[in-house]
C-alpha cells in the first residue's frame, strides 16, 4: 500500500476584526479558547493591513466581524481577514457576521438598481470563505445568494425568554410592524403562549428611505402589553411610529424587542421620546456608551454564537438551536 495515512486534530480558532471586539472576546470565553492575536491598521492613504500573529495552517477558522458604521470599512477589514486566512492554509473558514451588511438592498425595487446582498455574498466567497454564519437576515432568501453553507441564526429564543419571564403575566399580544414579518410574529406567539397576533399596515415611499407614510394597526390591541418585535432598529421611525398607532388603537403598554441596534442618526432620541415602556436588543452591533439609556435593555447574542460555532466545529446540528427552549 502506498502513500502516507497520518491523523491530526482538528483544531478550532477565532478571529476578530476592531468592529466588535467586545463580542468576539465573549464568544471565545464561552468556547473555552483566546481570539488569535491580530496586527490590523491603516495606512497614511486609509487602506489596511491585516497579519495574524500565530500559525493559523489547517485550522477551522471563525471569523467574527459586526457590519457597523463605518459599514464600508468594516466589510473590507472583513474581507482581508478572510483572504489572510486563505493565504495562510487554514483549512475552513466560517465567515460570522452577526449582523449582515447591505441585507436590505435583497431585490432590485426599481430598474438599475444593484443587488447589494448578492454581492456582499460573491464577495466574501471570492476572498475565501467556506461558509457563512448570520443572526436574523432582513430577507430569508439571501442564505441562497452565498455558494456554500449558510447558518441562519436565530435570537428569537433568547429574546423570548427575557420577555416572557418578564412580561409572562400579563395581557400580552404580539406585533408584527408590517405584514411581511407576520410569520416570525406567530413563532412569538407560541413561545408567549399563544399570545393574539396583530400587525401595522404601512405604505412606504421606495424613493425616500427609512421613511413610512401611513400606520394603521390590524388586529384587537385593547388592553394588551403589545410586544412589538422586528428585525432591526435603524433610525427608529418605523418603529415609533408603529408604537404610537399601538398606543392610540388602546394598548396598554408598548414594548420593542428587535435583533440589531443600528440606531442611525435621530434613533435614540426618538426612542428615548417615545411612550414605550422598554426596548430590548442584542448586541450583534455594538453600541457606544453614549448611546445607551434608561429604557434600552441589551442581551448578549454571544451565547447563541459559541454554541453555532461550537456545533460546526463538531459537525453536530445548528438546526437544533432553532429549537431553544424560552
Amino acid at each position: 500500500m502506498s502513500g502516507l495515512k497520518r491523523t491530526t486534530e482538528k483544531t478550532l480558532m477565532v478571529f476578530s476584526g476592531r468592529a466588535n471586539p467586545q463580542l468576539a472576546e465573549e464568544v471565545a470565553y464561552q468556547l473555552g479558547t483566546n481570539l488569535v492575536p491580530t496586527s490590523a491598521f491603516e495606512f497614511a492613504n486609509s487602506e489596511m493591513y491585516v497579519r495574524y500573529e500565530e500559525s493559523v495552517r489547517g485550522s477551522d477558522a471563525f471569523v467574527i466581524q459586526s457590519h457597523t458604521a463605518p459599514v464600508n470599512e468594516w466589510i473590507m477589514e472583513h474581507l482581508l481577514m478572510v483572504d489572510a486566512l486563505k493565504r495562510a492554509s487554514a483549512k475552513r473558514i466560517t465567515v460570522v457576521m452577526p449582523y449582515y451588511g447591505y441585507s436590505r438592498q435583497d431585490k432590485k425595487h426599481r430598474g438599475r438598481e444593484p443587488i447589494s446582498a448578492r454581492l456582499i455574498a460573491d464577495l466574501f466567497k471570492t476572498a475565501g470563505a467556506d461558509r457563512l454564519m448570520s443572526v436574523d437576515l432582513h430577507a430569508d432568501q439571501i442564505q441562497g445568494y452565498f455558494d456554500g453553507p449558510v447558518d441562519h441564526l436565530v435570537a428569537l429564543p433568547i429574546l423570548s425568554k427575557y420577555v416572557r419571564k418578564k412580561y409572562g403575566k400579563e395581557q400580552l399580544a404580539v406585533v408584527s410592524p408590517d405584514a411581511g414579518r407576520i410569520k416570525v410574529a406567530e413563532q412569538w406567539s407560541k413561545r408567549l403562549g399563544d399570545a393574539p397576533l396583530a400587525f401595522i399596515h404601512k405604505t412606504r415611499d421606495i424613493t425616500r428611505p427609512n421613511e413610512v407614510v401611513a400606520n394603521r394597526v390590524v388586529g384587537e390591541v385593547k388592553g394588551r402589553t403589545c410586544i412589538l418585535v422586528d428585525d432591526m432598529i435603524d433610525t427608529a421611525g418605523t418603529i415609533t411610529k408603529a408604537a404610537d398607532a399601538l398606543l392610540e388603537a388602546g394598548a396598554t403598554d408598548v414594548i420593542i424587542a428587535a435583533t440589531h441596534a443600528i440606531l442611525s442618526g435621530p434613533a435614540v432620541d426618538r426612542l428615548k421620546n417615545c411612550n414605550v415602556r422598554e426596548i430590548i436588543v442584542t448586541n450583534t452591533l455594538p453600541i457606544p456608551p453614549e448611546r445607551h439609556f434608561d429604557k434600552l435593555t441589551e442581551l448578549s447574542i454571544a451565547p447563541l454564537l459559541s454554541q453555532a460555532i461550537r456545533e460546526v466545529f463538531e459537525d453536530g446540528s445548528v438546526t437544533s438551536l432553532f429549537d431553544m427552549p424560552s
